[in-house]
């Protein structure tokens, strides 16, 4: 099936190269990467320029030059390739933190499925041997309190690692999400879930990235935990609407 991965980024000029090289060695038919770089002053834009020269058939790029941002990215990436033939859609970090091997196994898992989840937090999934005790615990607990608030019957639910059907992600209004950051993965999630989707968990090793810096900071984690209760609030509604069709 056709696939496109939409790929944003942020001063990821370390990484960029290595991990697009990955994702295509995997040798997946009918595969394409649109790299959403967000104005990166580090020269990641250009160097996204340099990989759609070479492969000029597997690699698309878009300039964004609007508000920054994961969540707005991620709208931009999701618009331009539903203007496309694509039927399958894949999101996932740049920075070697989702493991590009496990691209056919999250493919396959939507023939039972809308959205496949790359997952921690399963049996044979895990997070880096190297994490100190507190943010392994961090992780865990945050899954926990996100699940129980939002009631997503997935363990994972922070995750960006994730593949969609087309017929799906067209259902749902994602445009409208609003939460930027990483919290627009938990609204987008959520969202998914009161529209009725079937959810597959494929198990991946989640590793911290080798190269550059890391955008998650405690101030971050911190702002998500009171956040997540916006994002139930904002869709009380719309979750009683859909109950009653």
């Amino acid at each position: 099936m056709k696939t496109t991965l939409v790929l944003p980024t942020y001063n990821e000029a370390e990484n960029l190269t290595e991990i697009v090289e990955a994702i295509l060695a995997n040798q997946i038919d009918d595969f394409k990467i649109l790299i959403v770089d967000d104005l990166s002053p580090d020269g990641t834009g250009a160097i996204a320029d340099q990989m759609a020269k070479k492969y000029p058939k597997r690699i698309e790029v878009i300039h964004r030059d609007g508000p920054r941002g994961l969540g707005q990215a991620y709208i931009a990436g999701f618009k331009h390739v539903l203007q496309s033939d694509a039927q399958l859609i894949g999101q996932m970090d740049s920075d070697f933190s989702h493991p590009p091997e496990k691209l056919p196994e999250m493919i396959a898992a939507l023939k039972n499925a809308d959205l496949a989840l790359g997952s921690r937090y399963i049996p044979g999934g895990g997070v880096d041997r190297h994490w100190p005790i507190w943010r392994k615990g961090l992780s865990r607990w945050g899954n926990f309190y996100t699940r129980s608030i939002l009631g997503i019957p997935v363990r994972d639910t922070t995750g960006a690692f994730r593949m969609w059907r087309r017929e799906f992600l067209e259902r749902i209004p994602f445009e409208e999400v609003i939460s930027n950051g990483y919290i627009f993965l938990v609204e987008l999630l959520h969202l998914a879930d009161l529209y009725g989707a079937r959810f597959a968990e494929v198990p991946i090793y989640f590793a911290d990235r080798k190269w550059g810096q890391s955008k998650m900071s405690f101030r971050i984690q911190i702002e998500a935990a009171y956040r997540v209760w916006q994002v139930r609030w904002r869709y009380r509604n719309l979750k009683k609407g859909l109950k009653n069709q």
